[in-house]
């Protein structure tokens, strides 16, 4: 697989970095690739928007993200996805200020763009 192939957008679904598991929001996950071949990432969970750059290799994407919270702060993280295929990304992530006894966790699956063509 090449970085070319995960350029799109995906369904997400993912557990904050707490002591459960349970899936703690929805959203969308969008990747493009900048002129180097870099990843350029962009979420959108609910109205709240996150960004990072990264990169690939050996079916393995690791993005560094940051937002703005609630509280006008900025929070930074690393998330990681294994690339089970061009559709489908497994991950986990921390950030910062989380709790660092636990990593949150995020399932991706690529949203099939015909849909949008109605």
């Amino acid at each position: 697989m090449t970085v070319q192939n995960l350029v799109g957008s995906y369904s997400i679904q993912g557990s904050n970095q707490e002591e459960t598991d349970h899936i703690s929001y929805h959203g969308v996950l969008t990747l493009s690739l900048d002129e180097n071949n870099r990843i350029i990432a962009q979420w959108i969970i609910g109205d709240h928007e996150q960004n990072g750059t990264g990169f690939f290799k050996e079916d393995i994407l690791v993005i560094n993200f940051q937002y703005e919270g609630d509280d006008q702060k900025m929070y930074k993280g690393t998330a990681v996805y294994r690339c089970l295929s061009k559709d489908l990304l497994d991950g986990f992530w921390s950030e910062k200020h989380g709790n660092p006894l636990y990593l949150g966790t995020e399932y991706c699956v690529r949203l099939n763009t015909t849909e949008f063509l109605n």
